[in-house]
């Protein structure tokens, strides 16, 4: 995928109108965006000013978007002042918006069983990510979605109608807006949540490439955003089923367009070892890039 650049990441002042609270202070903002609505990709991410006497802007993953409408959704959940700023927004109000930024997945058509994996603020990618395969009416996408969260899941869980092979019937808890649109899914928590996988989402991910049929295997390619554990965890998956797998690193950052490289990190190139930045070389690499040495490679 070509770079981001000047003529296709842009500067709008969003109008917000929506926000809706979920339980662990998480919440999903939807802003006016038509310029951003318009070229957003799964994986792309905004980089918003939360508040006129915090400068420093804080990166969202895009959760959905309509280009049509003109409007994105992001996900976010408190942490530190400005992110509390934002949770006060009302609808109606401006917010400095800069995106889309990124190089988002590029979903392999030779290999249509796409397995999103999502892991708490991690989720929005993969949502998004679900929702243009099941609008791809190029490509028969065959999406299922695995989503783990250690608090409320930010959305009301529904329960998935939708089989899936090798696992247990009773942990049918899902993210219905996904079910609609004939995407299984289902859920996981070490929390107890009802219905939920009792464990990791990898784990659960684990269990059904377990049950795969065996001419299933090479339909089969790894999506995944969530924190660093997770992501080193679905690399193992990749190694072990002999899967490709592309991971959206969340890193902290501060420019967002690539100019101060603060989110630089170390990824394997067929040159070797080098740094890149999230922001406009990521924030999508591929797991053996990000954690070469799980696959035998140096580092």
């Amino acid at each position: 995928m070509d770079r981001p650049h000047r003529h296709t990441i842009f500067l709008e002042e969003a109008r917000v109108l929506a926000l809706q609270a979920f339980p662990a202070q998480q919440f999903v903002l939807r802003l006016e965006a038509p310029q951003c609505a318009a070229r957003a990709q799964p994986g792309s991410f905004v980089h918003l000013q939360c508040a006129a006497d915090i400068p420093m802007r804080r990166p969202l993953s895009i959760r959905r978007c309509d280009p049509a409408a003109g409007w994105i959704e992001v996900l976010f959940k408190i942490v530190g002042p400005g992110l509390r700023a934002l949770s006060a927004a009302k609808a109606g109000d401006r917010i400095s918006t800069l995106g889309p930024i990124g190089q988002g997945f590029v979903p392999d058509p030779g290999r249509p069983m796409a397995l999103l994996l999502g892991g708490g603020v991690g989720m929005p990618p993969l949502e998004f990510l679900a929702m243009r395969l099941a609008a791809d009416t190029a490509t028969t996408w065959r999406p299922v979605a695995f989503f783990g969260s250690e608090v409320p899941f930010p959305f009301k869980a529904g329960r998935g109608a939708l089989p899936l092979h090798g696992l247990d019937h009773r942990l049918d808890a899902c993210q219905p807006d996904l079910e609609a649109l004939g995407v299984p899914s289902r859920l996981a928590s070490l929390a107890g949540f009802d219905g939920c996988y009792p464990g990791y989402v990898t784990a659960l991910a684990g269990d059904w490439l377990a049950a795969l049929h065996d001419d299933d295997h090479d339909r089969v390619a790894l999506y995944a955003c969530g924190p660093h554990p997770m992501l080193r965890a679905v690399a193992g998956l990749a190694r072990d089923f002999d899967l490709p797998a592309q991971l959206c690193l969340e890193e902290f950052m501060a420019c967002g367009v690539g100019g101060c490289a603060g989110c630089a990190v170390p990824v394997q190139t067929d040159a070797g070892p080098a740094m890149k930045r999230v922001c406009v070389d990521g924030p999508v690499f591929e797991a053996r890039a990000v954690y070469p040495e799980l696959f035998g490679q140096n580092s």
